[in-house]
């Protein structure tokens, strides 16, 4: 079976359908709920100031019926998920990020920067039962375009069916600066030897003064969007991301919905907001303050709220596990990833998750919060339901309802 959108918007009159859902009394008799509702119907967007209201907001179960309603408005009660691997490019940087784990100096003994030949061989055993390969990994010192160049072009010409989604802002500056080429000269070249589409991560939080406390020497909040930007306007699509709970403030958090709502305002080539907290375990940031599972639902609830213009909200299990994404799915998140398969960044900072998880499991953790799973690929333009034998499984309650 078959769904077929508008755009990758779902909805498009979304906002129309909003307008005329029945408003559950948690919404509808609280004043900023309420004026949520309105603004949104009527084409406008929530302010930074109100997106303070939120955070401090009193009701997180309110706050979650909100923007499960607007949700529901754009995709009904269908939740996206895809069939994909991660292979990391190498774990080699010439940064070492306080948040990071999964960095490792060039001669430290479980260094590793994987040929051609290793990747494809990581995709192999996967092969016929993906459509993606997300890809990310250090600052090599020494690859250049040309690296990665003969790096896709291997990987299109070896199965041409897999989608391409690779690299984060900062690989791509890097590139083209051991290159001696632009960032739009780089993207171009990458395009045509495959890329198909970027994850958006390394946004952390888009403050500089909280980079230059968690990330130094990594690119700017301006140099992030500029390069998202670019490949943009290249016809690249891209994911963007927010990494909390390290040092920011519920402010910088803010400050950081609103910087990617105007930049694809001008852009329009974001496909998915991907909020995840820090996890603690193997990095050098102490002084962090660590997210607990109702963060993590809020942040979901109010990305949703704040983020009119950026069609999806993905529960990132690998980061916070199975349970906590599928409560996720009733706060305002339509997407939970994919089958990952392999996955090295998140699990060497501390995730437990499971990887290499089956399409039938996925959707049966949909199913359980009463919503249709869809498969996807890469770029959200074909879907099909995916029919799995749920029988009696027990449904999660709606986060916040007894």
């Amino acid at each position: 079976m078959d769904i077929r959108f508008e755009s990758i918007a779902g909805n498009s009159d979304w906002r129309t359908r909003l307008g005329e859902m029945s408003i559950p009394d948690c919404v509808a008799t609280d004043p900023i709920l309420s004026s949520c509702v309105q603004t949104l119907t009527s084409g406008g967007s929530i302010s930074a100031e109100i997106g303070i209201s939120l955070m401090y907001h009193d009701s997180l179960s309110a706050l979650c019926s909100l923007a499960s309603m607007i949700k529901k408005s754009r995709y009904d009660n269908r939740v996206f998920f895809n069939e994909n691997l991660h292979v990391n490019t190498t774990n080699i940087c010439v940064l070492a990020c306080r948040f990071c784990a999964f960095r490792k100096g060039s001669r430290h003994p479980e260094a590793y920067a994987l040929s051609p030949r290793d990747f494809i061989e990581r995709i192999d055993p996967y092969s016929n039962k993906i459509d993606e390969v997300h890809s990310v990994g250090g600052l090599h010192p020494d690859w250049t375009i040309d690296h990665y160049v003969e790096l896709y072009s291997t990987i299109k010409n070896t199965y041409p069916h897999i989608h391409l989604k690779s690299l984060t802002a900062i690989e791509i500056i890097h590139i083209a600066g051991r290159s001696g080429i632009t960032v739009k000269q780089t993207l171009e070249a990458l395009s045509k030897s495959g890329l198909g589409s970027i994850p958006g991560g390394g946004a952390e939080i888009l403050v500089d003064s909280v980079r230059n406390m968690i990330c130094r020497g990594k690119e700017s909040s301006s140099e992030y969007l500029e390069v998202h930007a670019i490949a943009h306007d290249l016809g690249i699509p891209t994911n963007c991301t927010m990494l909390f709970g390290t040092i920011e403030t519920l402010d910088d958090r803010i400050t950081h919905l609103v910087k990617l709502r105007e930049q694809q305002d001008e852009s329009g080539g974001f496909q998915c907001f991907v909020p995840y907290p820090f996890l603690p375990d193997r990095s050098r940031l102490p002084e962090a303050q660590l997210a607990s599972s109702s963060e993590v639902v809020r942040m979901i609830a109010i990305s949703r709220i704040m983020l009119d213009n950026i069609p999806h909200i993905k529960a990132y299990r690998m980061n916070f596990g199975d349970h906590l994404a599928s409560m996720c799915l009733t706060a305002g998140a339509d997407d939970i990833d994919g089958t990952v398969g392999h996955e090295e960044i998140m699990h060497e900072a501390g995730s437990i998750t499971n990887v290499d998880t089956e399409s039938e499991t996925l959707a049966r953790m949909i199913a359980s919060t009463e919503s249709i799973a869809v498969k996807r690929n890469s770029t959200y333009t074909e879907f099909s339901v995916f029919e799995t034998s749920i029988g009696t499984q027990e449904i999660l309650p709606v986060y916040g309802q007894r």
